[in-house]
């Protein structure tokens, strides 16, 4: 039967992931380029490509041919019409007029910080942004887990969802307990898994358990290439670079703060009814400095 060949990069993606269980080292390689760096593919060589791949160039040709492709140049063409089309969604985001160049690291910082968060809004797809709203609005419980770096993520996902809902809760918040946290999941529920590279393990095993027992998955990662996409079924991919040597967040905080808010919008009167309950309960608790 003839490999019906992608149509672009987004179906490349897809295809390279349901492949790689079954890839050699090799093309493994191969597809790790293609998935985390689609920008230096778009214009590299072939050899170029098979030096960073640790292949023959007819190795290539081969993986090219065994995706339904005519070669190598027709994977680096899917690589380029994806950021052409990427280009035209940044450029509608990107209303404010340009910088000239920073004298600053702060001035440095909040303009390249603006075009993570352009970059990231442009590439999310409707239509999974509104299967993840739906994924967070409409399960019985929703769990969330985000290690080391992406701990506060997590934390704030998980804080900003308890405000507009009930049955949310943050994994593996005491070192060791991962395990007993996953023995409480239910199939149907759905579990939101925040990580980037490098990856943390228990992040990704999570996932993997709860695609497995039969819950909804979610993943917020930076490329492509992440191992939490293999086991979401809805994938959100956050731009993450920085000036420095830190990677930045602020797309993070800001793509889980539109999440929140849309399932709050959702839910509509369900929320309003939580958020009138829970002020109910910081009033009687005294929780905010009051100077009267």
């Amino acid at each position: 039967m003839e490999t019906v060949p992608p149509a672009g990069y987004d179906q490349l993606a897809d295809l390279l992931r349901t492949r790689w269980p079954k890839l050699a080292a090799g093309q493994r390689r191969i597809a790790n380029l293609l998935l985390t760096d689609p920008e230096g593919t778009a214009f590299r060589s072939i050899s170029e490509t098979a030096k960073l791949a640790e292949v023959h160039e007819s190795s290539l040709v081969r993986f090219a041919a065994a995706l339904g492709l005519s070669g190598y140049p027709a994977l680096a063409q899917l690589c380029r019409a994806q950021l052409a089309e990427q280009a035209q969604l940044v450029r509608r985001f990107e209303q404010a007029g340009e910088h000239s160049g920073p004298d600053t690291l702060l001035a440095a910082v909040a303009e390249h910080d603006g075009r993570n968060l352009a970059r990231t809004f442009a590439m999310i797809d409707p239509a999974r942004w509104q299967r993840a709203v739906e994924m967070l609005a409409d399960a019985p419980a929703v769990s969330v887990i985000g290690l080391r770096k992406c701990f506060t993520v997590a934390y704030l996902l998980n804080y900003l969802l308890h405000v507009a809902r009930p049955g949310v809760r943050q994994l593996a918040t005491t070192p060791g307990l991962l395990v007993d946290d996953l023995r409480d999941l239910s199939e149907g529920d759905t579990l939101v898994a925040v990580s980037i590279h490098r990856y943390t393990a228990d992040t990704v095993r999570a996932l993997a358990y709860a695609k497995a027992h039969g819950l909804q998955t979610i993943a917020l990662t930076d490329n492509a290439g992440s191992p939490l996409a293999e086991h979401a079924d809805v994938t959100l991919y956050i731009e993450t670079s920085g000036v420095t040597i830190m990677r930045s967040l602020t797309a993070f905080i800001a793509v889980v703060q539109a999440l929140a808010t849309d399932v709050a919008v959702r839910l509509g009167g369900n929320t309003r009814a939580e958020l009138l309950a829970d002020e109910k309960l910081l009033e009687d608790f005294d929780v905010y400095f009051d100077r009267g």
